[in-house]
């Protein structure tokens, strides 16, 4: 990939979440990994988030968006133009479109969120909006007209429709965008993009969780950690409380202590928690149990014997090292390892498929071999060929 022959790090210093950015030719003879019907066909599928957005000009109301999944009815039945299908975590669903995302990898992978992909008929566009997030838009049929106010003045946003547009969207810059070419785009970009003649696009979008996000999260994890038998208790309740109704100084000292106390948690414990956050799948993203379950010993020879496990494309792996041995997250869960097997760690994070000689001694730690047959059998790694 071809970030206009900026280093990585210079793109990180010159314009990651500060300046837009036009790569031309970010991907020479770009093809994308799949066509039309066969993004068409995901969207049929009930495992897969997709929606349909249609604009009827001169027609009130404007938009309408519908969701998936879809028929072969239901796309026989548009108009024309000025349509977009957009289908979402399509690296989930596609290997081939797990493959692109190496591309961005010089970004730490928790931030990568998905690969979106849509399709528009001639004049098709999802209006005038603002993400809330990076994200690389690259072309990959056809051309779009994209349309950008790097400084919007105003944010306000259409009434009483299913999509986030801005009521009022002033043209800065705009580019005729071909296939390989490519947009970064900061948060806070106000953008529009209407095809030409029949499009594709890929956007690569990442995490920002909000901080609303965060904190309920993390409340939540509070919440949990709390005996849940524990009650307000005010044994050395004085007569004078009762009086006029009122929250006494007493009972509102007793509940900031009750509160806070809760608050008291270190460094080590806010990781855990965020380490679970951020690889909490989306609920329709869940992996499912191997249809036969092995045992450690079964697993071991299988990778002896020259198998390779490949990672489900549902789970999320990372980790977070520290004396002693290393933090492993897997699908919101939080595991941890000793020293002799925290080496594994960047190799479960970083790789998708794992062999016998780049686990090593590991294999030999009973521990991590029941961990790793555990993955396996709820689905978060397979077999090849199975």
């Amino acid at each position: 990939m071809n970030l206009a022959n900026l280093t990585p790090q210079k793109f990180l210093d010159e314009h990651w979440q500060k300046k837009l950015l036009l790569i031309r030719q970010a991907f020479e003879n770009f093809t994308p990994p799949l066509d039309p019907d066969e993004l068409a066909g995901l969207a049929c599928e009930e495992e897969v988030e997709s929606r349909l957005v249609i604009q009827h000009p001169d027609v009130s109301p404007e938009w309408t968006v519908r969701q998936g999944p879809f028929t072969a009815k239901d796309f026989a039945a548009l108009p024309p133009t000025h349509w977009t299908l957009l289908v979402q975590d399509v690296d989930k669903h596609v290997p081939e479109c797990a493959d692109l995302l190496d591309h961005f990898r010089f970004l730490p992978d928790w931030r990568i969120d998905d690969l979106m992909i849509s399709y528009a008929a001639p004049s098709g566009s999802v209006g005038p909006h603002i993400d809330a997030y990076d994200v690389f838009l690259l072309q990959g049929l056809g051309e779009r007209h994209w349309q950008l106010d790097p400084l919007p003045e105003s944010t306000a946003e259409v009434a009483d429709i299913d999509l986030k547009l801005l009521d009022n969207f002033t043209s800065k810059e705009d580019y005729i965008l071909s296939p390989g070419d490519m947009l970064y785009l900061p948060p806070g970009v106000a953008h529009h993009g209407v095809a030409q003649n029949d499009c594709m696009t890929l956007s690569v979008g990442f995490r920002a969780p909000s901080h609303a996000e965060m904190l309920a999260d993390f409340a939540g994890w509070l919440a949990a950690k709390a005996d849940p038998d524990a009650r307000y208790e005010d044994p050395c309740l004085a007569l004078d409380e009762a009086e006029g109704g009122q929250i006494s100084s007493h009972a509102r000292d007793t509940i900031r202590t009750t509160l806070r106390s809760y608050m008291q948690i270190d460094d080590a414990e806010m990781d855990r928690w965020f380490g679970c956050f951020i690889t909490e799948p989306k609920p329709w993203l869940v992996t499912s149990p191997a249809e036969q379950p092995v045992e450690p010993a079964e697993l071991i020879a299988a990778l002896r014997a020259g198998r390779t496990l490949h990672r489900s494309s549902y789970s999320r792996i990372h980790f977070i090292a520290k004396a002693g041995g290393a933090l492993l997250f897997c699908d919101g869960e939080a595991f941890d390892l000793d020293e002799a097997v925290s080496p594994v760690a960047p190799l479960l994070a970083w790789q998708r498929r794992l062999t016998a000689s780049e686990l090593g001694n590991a294999l030999a730690n009973d521990a991590f071999a029941s961990l790793l047959t555990d993955f396996y059998n709820r689905g978060k790694y397979y077999f090849d060929n199975e």
